[in-house]
């Protein structure tokens, strides 16, 4: 089985889980990680330029690639998210080869195919990931979305702006909603 497959958009997402029996969970359970809380100057984006299916271990992948760079060189002082989720069910109807197969398997007839996996659709210019540091950190920034966007199946590109701290009149505002 070839992920190239499964890689290309060809009908509607299949996400019935209620008909498709035991299929896998997907191997991405963390999408958020790092300091949550604190602000940041610098926003990096992974942005995707075709339209494609990613599967769940490519997701991981990416995460687990980013996140070490991340870790590694700024310890905690980051935030980075992974934005699609991996709800599309994949399906392989599979074909035995060899001698006597022909009296196992019954070709076509009747093919729904088992559940294989999970990949979550992915349209042109939506964000893969994103990660937040501070000014300081921008090149490291850069370098770990280069690192998690080798382990996807598309060219991505990086996008890095500056996040706009919010103005004193609104914050002044959104106290005043709160109260």
């Amino acid at each position: 089985m070839h992920a190239r497959n499964y890689r290309h958009v060809k009908n509607r997402a299949y996400t019935r889980k209620k008909y498709a029996r035991g299929f896998p969970p997907p191997k991405i359970v963390k999408f958020t990680m790092g300091d949550t809380k604190t602000q940041f100057d610098i926003e990096g984006q992974l942005i995707a330029t075709e339209r494609v299916q990613i599967r769940h271990s490519a997701l991981e992948a990416a995460r687990v690639a980013t996140n070490r760079v991340l870790m590694d060189k700024l310890i905690n002082d980051y935030y980075m998210n992974v934005h699609p989720y991996p709800h599309i069910i994949l399906r392989e109807n599979k074909m035995i080869f060899g001698a006597h197969a022909d009296r196992l398997q019954q070709g076509m007839r009747r093919s729904f195919g088992t559940a294989i996996g999970t990949a979550a659709k992915v349209e042109v210019g939506q964000p893969i990931i994103t990660v937040r540091v501070k000014a300081a950190a921008a090149e490291t920034a850069k370098e770990s979305l280069k690192r998690g966007s080798a382990k996807l199946p598309i060219h991505c590109k990086i996008v890095i702006s500056k996040i706009q701290a919010p103005s004193m009149t609104q914050k002044a505002e959104t106290e005043t909603e709160t109260t």
